[in-house]
């Protein structure tokens, strides 16, 4: 075993209490969790969290060895298959982490090649990018942060015009979404008569949107398929959005809006963009250069605050390693402090990686 021994316990409780939520959700999947409860609010379909779902069982089954485990995330994985020719971009998040931990598994496999060639045909020039989709409502031509991550892996697969799309992809949210002084837009409604404009939803300032930027960028880093001019530009805008915004660089767990922590007030935590923020930086971690050491400490620290602050312990009314304060949508007062599935997802990915169970650059 590689890693501490507290990030080994973590990932144990984070497992567990994924067994006991397939046990639970059976055939639907998991989206947030009341906190005092544990009870989990489902999805038919998995939404744009449904491969965090099947990520969590492919990391359960790589932990146990049994077939039973092994079974239960390949039949998750196939229920994906309806997300292949919707019309979004968070088919990198559903169809990218719901196989990217599959190993050798032959479904997995064929799904992530035919969802590569599905975004690969949607990519659109005048865009410069996998457009946002009309799936879940509102305009179609969108650029948004959550629409970066998983999508530039995903197209790889797609051979070499995939590949091609996926480094517009990148570069055209790097465009909008990072300014020169570190502000994360985003999104952003392309409108091909009068560019594009800023959209105020999600707002500048959230915080999941910094991190998902960063894990995207972190992410190419690591990618042969990423042309070079790309793949500096990613390194260096990876650099930028690790600082974070001014006067709240030093959190560890940051407010689901970065400028919220300017009135005092701070509203909710937002653990889930903290758990993104790790991982990204463990892949940073692993990059050339003189601060590779320096992210992956900040990345240890940010697992070690979660597990000893926010993930409950068995016993009493609710089940052992759940991540707690994760904030879904505190806008519209949804899910505010609650488990989040991406969370778990992120969170376990993380331990596993101290562990020397994941190599986070597989993802």
């Amino acid at each position: 075993m590689i890693g501490p021994r507290w990030a080994d316990a973590a990932l144990d409780d984070v497992l567990g209490r994924v067994a006991g939520t397939r046990a639970e959700v059976g055939e639907r999947f998991p989206l947030h969790a009341d906190p005092d409860t544990g009870r989990w609010v489902t999805t038919a379909r998995g939404a744009w969290t449904g491969g965090f779902w099947a990520g969590l069982l492919w990391l359960l089954a790589r932990r146990t060895g049994a077939e039973e485990d092994r079974a239960a995330a390949a039949a998750c994985t196939a229920r994906l298959a309806e997300w292949v020719d919707a019309d979004t971009a968070t088919r990198g998040l559903i169809l990218w982490y719901g196989t990217a931990l599959a190993a050798d598994d032959a479904v997995a496999r064929e799904l992530r090649i035919r969802a590569a060639r599905a975004c690969a045909a949607a990519f659109d020039p005048e865009l410069g990018a996998v457009p946002w989709g009309s799936a879940f409502g509102g305009p179609r031509t969108l650029v948004r942060v959550d629409g970066a991550p998983g999508m530039a892996p995903l197209l790889a697969a797609a051979g070499p015009a995939g590949e091609r799309a996926a480094a517009a992809h990148l570069e055209r949210h790097l465009d909008l979404c990072l300014r020169g002084d570190g502000v994360v837009l985003p999104a952003w409604q392309v409108e091909r008569e009068t560019g594009p404009r800023v959209r105020e939803d999600p707002p500048v300032g959230w915080s999941r949107g910094r991190a998902w930027l960063l894990l995207a960028a972190a992410d190419a880093v690591h990618r042969p398929t990423v042309p070079p001019g790309t793949r500096q530009r990613c390194a260096a805008a990876a650099e930028l959005l690790a600082r974070g915004p001014t006067r709240a660089a030093a959190r560890l767990v940051p407010y689901d809006r970065e400028s919220g922590h300017e009135s005092g007030t701070g509203g909710p935590l937002d653990t889930s963009a903290a758990a993104i923020t790790a991982v990204a930086l463990l892949k940073l971690g692993h990059a050339p250069g003189p601060l590779a050491g320096r992210h992956r400490e900040r990345a240890v620290a940010i697992l070690r605050r979660l597990t000893d602050a926010h993930l409950t312990r068995a016993g009493g009314n609710r089940p052992g390693g759940m991540l707690l304060d994760g904030c879904h949508d505190a806008g519209r007062d949804v899910a505010t402090r609650h488990e989040l599935v991406w969370g778990d997802f992120f969170l376990a990915v993380g331990l596993a990686a101290l562990t020397g169970r994941v190599d986070v650059r597989e993802l």
